[in-house]
């Protein structure tokens, strides 16, 4: 357990660190000038980056040995693409794909 100091210091220096997170940006980048092109490339390619090893983590465990293992996952994999294509919308896509897997491991299987 943390001396009171001790949590205080460890408060301080997340503090910081969350400020200069913040900050950092704006002062390396002057709002006259367009950003480096790798900046640009890195903001085009990180978000599918990410999703795609987001999808292959959440799927790692799956069990093709039963339905009940594998079903409810590959359901809602669908039901997330499907809507995604649909709407356009990332916050409406998982919240939907995530519903329907809590109701088909909760309900179906």
């Amino acid at each position: 357990m943390l001396s009171t100091g001790g949590a205080i210091a460890a408060i301080g220096v997340m503090a910081v660190v969350t400020f200069l997170t913040r900050a950092l940006p704006f002062l390396l980048f002057d709002r006259g000038n367009t950003p480096p092109k790798i900046i640009l490339y890195l903001g085009r390619v990180l978000p599918p980056a990410i999703i795609a090893m987001l999808i292959v983590y959440c799927l790692k465990d799956i069990s093709f040995l039963q339905a009940a293992n594998w079903a409810p996952q590959l359901i809602s994999v669908g039901a997330v693409v499907a809507l995604h294509l649909w709407l356009h919308n990332n916050l409406v896509s998982i919240f939907g794909g995530t519903v329907l897997y809590m109701i088909l491991i909760q309900a179906v299987f």
